[in-house]
């Protein structure tokens, strides 16, 4: 069900400072958690992209997530295999394709540095309805697809 409306220019600057905000923080939180797990703010976001993945990931996959070249990928592979959190492994189709993997393992012993955000989103959820809920998340999702298309799948 998609309906088009008219956003008054007073709220479109609203949810575009709200927007900016929420992602300055998002990338100081991401940084902080890298940093304590010992890894650069891009490293972090790599291994996080990889995490996210259902099961292993080509580095060319990894590139375009990330908006970093194949180049730069290599390199953050390199640092990420040396410290333990991926592993580079054949494709099982193709043994000429290699494949990057989040190691086990260690999702014990980060959850820790992400409880807090954790904590904090649901504080702010529980102040709204099952319903209200739901329009969040059909906004969320909504933003999510059309950034993915303006940034990603360009």
């Amino acid at each position: 069900m998609t309906r088009e409306h008219d956003v008054p220019a007073d709220e479109l600057e609203r949810f575009g400072a709200y927007a900016r905000e929420t992602s300055a923080l998002t990338v100081a939180l991401h940084s902080r958690v890298a940093e304590r797990m010992g890894l650069s703010p891009t490293d972090g976001r790599c291994l996080a992209l990889a995490a996210r993945a259902e099961g292993p990931v080509t580095a060319g996959r990894i590139a375009e997530l990330s908006g970093l070249s194949t180049g730069a990928v290599t390199g953050v592979i390199d640092r990420l295999e040396r410290a333990g959190y991926v592993r580079r492994v054949r494709d099982p189709h193709d043994r000429r394709k290699v494949l990057v993997e989040v190691a086990t393992g260690d999702g014990d012993r980060f959850s820790p540095l992400v409880e807090g955000a954790r904590q904090a989103l649901r504080e702010v959820l529980s102040r709204f309805s099952p319903e209200e809920r739901a329009v969040l998340e059909r906004y969320h999702r909504a933003s999510i697809e059309a950034f993915r298309q303006r940034v990603v799948d360009t």
